[in-house]
């Protein structure tokens, strides 16, 4: 894996922490144009786009599918779970919450589930008497 020559002298044991490793490595080894080295890269989009077609295809799913598809679910349950929007604006990239409000409109969230803190007083008068 390939480390930029200042990095690799600040974290020599990079290489081989994982947080340093790619989420989806290359199959195949190829040669760093930069260094000479031959080391493993990131896939590259379009094989995972492919990937995903393909078990989308298998699994006899026939709505549409992408790996955008993920994206928008991964949005909307970190909503569903009552992360706060903000946060999911910034885990998305969007420079706008109006942007990341479009995620609400999906959500599958019974609003008399919703418990104000108001309704939670009895509960924490309980737990401290």
């Amino acid at each position: 894996m390939y480390i930029p020559e200042a990095l690799a002298r600040k974290y020599p044991n990079a290489c081989r922490e994982p947080g340093w490793q790619y989420v989806f490595p290359s199959k195949n080894r190829s040669v760093d144009p930069r260094s000479g080295k031959e080391m493993r890269h990131h896939v590259l989009e379009s094989g995972l786009q492919k990937a995903v077609k393909t078990a989308v295809v298998r699994a006899g799913i026939v709505k549409r599918a992408s790996c955008h598809t993920f994206r928008h679910s991964y949005a909307t349950h970190l909503l569903e779970a009552g992360v706060n929007i903000r946060a999911v604006q910034g885990l998305m990239g969007h420079n706008d919450v109006k942007t990341t409000e479009i995620y609400t409109h999906v959500m599958n969230t019974d609003l008399n589930a919703v418990v104000s803190p108001l309704d939670r007083l009895d509960e924490m008068e309980k737990e401290e008497g």
